[in-house]
């Protein structure tokens, strides 16, 4: 399967057959994600993957997901971000030597200036372009994804322990499909253009 055949593939899964999903599969999913490109080579994601059953059904004692379709995911991938990550961070050594970014570290600072403010907006983006890899790498694997954006945030930071200074935007949830939904339309190459 291609990239193309990736993305036309992928389905918002929301039925899985409840197959574990083997640590290597997870393993190739993750490396997929740890390839994407960030701003300034920050890489500010951090990633949990929950697959046993007692924090599964911690979570849902706590209601961290009001679908409930979400606890029957083989995993769930608890994606977070760190808008810390840029900090000090103006651009790379390899920006310097092709000539996109100045040499000099206060020219290069005031440059990126435009940003400045900016960290959990970047923070997003790339966490963003991770998980867009990681769920093509999924599909190419056999699997179905669904992103999740119904969560209760601080539930997910306190159950699992995860730090607070990261931003937890969605989850992905993750394993063999039980049955494939239909293609949902999409909109004209006309009508994405301003």
């Amino acid at each position: 399967m291609d990239v193309k055949e990736a993305i036309e593939n992928r389905r918002s899964i929301r039925w899985y057959d409840g197959k574990k999903v083997p640590d290597k599969v997870i393993d190739e999913i993750l490396d997929a994600a740890r390839r994407a490109p960030s701003g300034c080579n920050a890489q500010p994601w951090r990633f949990r993957i929950v697959r046993d059953r007692e924090t599964v059904e911690k979570l849902k004692r706590k209601k961290a997901f009001p679908q409930d379709f979400v606890y029957q995911a083989p995993a769930i991938v608890v994606c977070c971000t760190d808008p810390a990550a840029y900090a000090g961070r103006y651009g790379g050594e390899n920006q310097v030597e092709d000539g996109t970014v100045p040499e000099d570290p206060v020219e290069r600072k005031a440059m990126f200036r435009i940003v400045e403010e900016k960290a959990a907006a970047r923070a997003l983006r790339d966490l963003s372009i991770a998980s867009a890899f990681m769920v093509l790498r999924a599909t190419e694997l056999g699997l179905g994804t669904s992103y999740i954006g119904l969560i209760e945030e601080a539930v997910l930071h306190e159950a699992l322990e995860i730090p607070g200074n990261l931003i937890i935007p969605f989850v992905i949830t993750m394993g063999y499909a039980a049955r494939l939904p239909s293609r949902t339309p999409r909109k004209e190459l006309r009508e994405i253009l301003l």
